[in-house]
């Protein structure tokens, strides 16, 4: 499974420390008397990192690819300062060591700027790209995910994600602000810039552009004071269509949770529209995680 980086470099994604949010699929359980319109918003909302029906297909699974040497990274004084200080902001090296989130709360699917419907959520997420997302009341959905792998288990059995499920969910899982900032700053060949103050959501933020070593550009906006991270971006070209995609997340309404500072709240935006908002009411980091919740037959 490849990644098109703005330059239509074919690109590996990788399986070593690895981004949140939500998930896929579509919801035959729960919206089966909501009417096409629902069924449709969360068809989109919860495929693997979204907007993305669900094939029932045994797609093979990728050969993994060879990754090019790193070459020495690049970064701006001014910038590595304000990424220092959003790290410490998020609770340091509390932060930086987290291994897993498990989190609850609801999910909403958004159909033409209106929420088209919710549902609430149970997640498990080991980083970089591990999780195990249960959602729906009565009879849940279960999206499982193992880097390259990926299930989905709902009343009618098991089926095997898409590769392109399974490519939503890595590049989201990755570019998300969590492995962000504990893995893909931290590797060679980053380009890391200041680019000044802007506003985002009625916020003055300090932004910073960082190029990784695929050459996909990542725009990082962190609030001014307190350096919380308020918004992400990023760019990539679907390999199969070639259109290019362009991804946000805004974070808000912080919390603390075993010294990590952390949003309950997360909208996500595609191609400059909003298609989910997850808000969460229970998190907690490093907890003791199940057996095989990451396999089928959990």
């Amino acid at each position: 499974m490849t990644i098109v980086s703005e330059h239509k470099t074919q690109i590996p994604v990788r399986g070593s420390v690895r981004p949140a949010c939500a998930a896929s699929g579509c919801i035959r359980s729960w919206v089966q008397t909501r009417g096409c319109q629902v069924l449709s918003a969360f068809c989109l909302l919860l495929s693997a990192y979204c907007l993305l029906p669900f094939v029932y297909a045994q797609d093979a699974e990728p050969a993994p690819a060879q990754k090019p040497a790193p070459g020495a990274s690049r970064i701006d004084p001014k910038a590595k300062d304000i990424l220092d200080r959003a790290i410490r902001s998020l609770g340091g090296q509390a932060f930086l060591q987290a291994k897993s989130i498990s989190t609850r709360g609801r999910t909403f699917a958004i159909s033409e700027g209106v929420a088209a419907g919710f549902a609430p959520f149970r997640s498990i997420v080991v980083y970089p790209d591990k999780r195990h997302f249960s959602y729906g009341k009565d009879k849940p959905v279960t999206l499982i995910n193992d880097g390259e792998r990926g299930w989905q288990l709902d009343r009618y059995g098991t089926v095997r994600q898409s590769a392109e499920q399974v490519r939503r969910w890595r590049i989201g899982s990755w570019y998300g602000y969590e492995n962000l900032l504990r893995g893909i700053v931290a590797e060679g060949g980053v380009l890391i810039q200041d680019a000044g103050r802007d506003f985002t959501d009625n916020l003055a933020a300090r932004v910073i552009e960082i190029t990784d070593a695929q050459q996909v550009h990542i725009r990082l906006y962190v609030h001014t004071v307190n350096y919380h991270p308020l918004r992400l971006t990023y760019r990539v070209q679907n390999p199969e269509s070639h259109d290019w995609e362009e991804f946000a997340e805004v974070y808000s309404d912080y919390r603390t949770f075993q010294d990590i500072d952390t949003p309950m709240h997360i909208t996500r935006y595609l191609n400059g529209e909003r298609y989910s908002e997850i808000f969460r009411n229970a998190v907690e980091y490093n907890a003791e995680i199940p057996p095989n919740s990451f396999t089928p037959g959990s």
